[in-house]
């Protein structure tokens, strides 16, 4: 793939359209892109890397998740906790 530079479009999600849309990149930090521009509702954000956020009721669902574990096996919590996109206090 070759260099990215300002102004070339790339997929990114966007945050107000909630979908995979062409974006502008707007500004670089160490060659990669770190804002970007929608270019269908023209709004400007943190580049994502195509990945869609997890919704506030996935989030709600894991923290509960959480508090029921923590009842039932204090050490199984503490493991879901440490892993990669669990729930940290």
């Amino acid at each position: 793939m070759s260099e990215l530079r300002l102004g070339d479009v790339i997929d990114d999600w966007c945050v107000k359209c909630r979908r995979l849309t062409n974006h502008s990149i707007v500004s670089m930090v160490d060659r990669q892109p770190a804002k970007v521009r929608c270019r269908s509702c023209y709004s400007d954000h943190d580049y994502r890397r195509e990945q869609q956020p997890p919704s506030k009721k996935d989030l709600k669902k894991a923290a509960l998740f959480g508090e029921v574990l923590a009842k039932v096996n204090p050490a199984a919590a503490e493991a879901e906790a440490n892993k990669p996109g669990g729930k940290r206090s």
